[in-house]
């Protein structure tokens, strides 16, 4: 009913950038507008964690450790969510998901792996 395409993961070294996209498309968004989508990230051996969400008025959400340095937005009318990472750093290594509420129903992606490192 509901797919999440994400993209964007891979190596980078520590202060270089990456940038992560996650395409929604199924039909219940003939019916159903997202009501938010956001990033969330698994380090190993760690609890996943919030990074950062957009409400659709366009409110952003971020944590503490990714404010200044990462950047969500989103694209209504194509259902999809971006997250600019800058000024990256060995512990933003993690596996990152993309998850999406719509029609009062969370729905995350498959993930894709991130790693900061020389």
């Amino acid at each position: 009913q509901v797919q999440l395409v994400e993209s964007g993961g891979g190596l980078v070294q520590p202060g270089g950038s990456l940038r992560l996209s996650c395409a929604a498309s199924g039909s219940i968004f003939s019916r159903f507008n997202i009501l938010e989508m956001g990033w969330y990230r698994q380090a190993p051996g760690k609890q996943r964690e919030l990074v950062a969400t957009i409400n659709s008025g366009g409110t952003t959400n971020y944590a503490d450790s990714v404010k200044g340095r990462f950047t969500i937005s989103r694209d209504g009318a194509k259902n999809t969510v971006v997250l600019q990472m800058n000024s990256l750093k060995p512990e933003d290594t993690a596996v990152y998901y993309c998850k999406i509420i719509v029609a009062g129903m969370n729905y995350w992606g498959k993930g894709t792996l991130v790693t900061v490192s020389l």
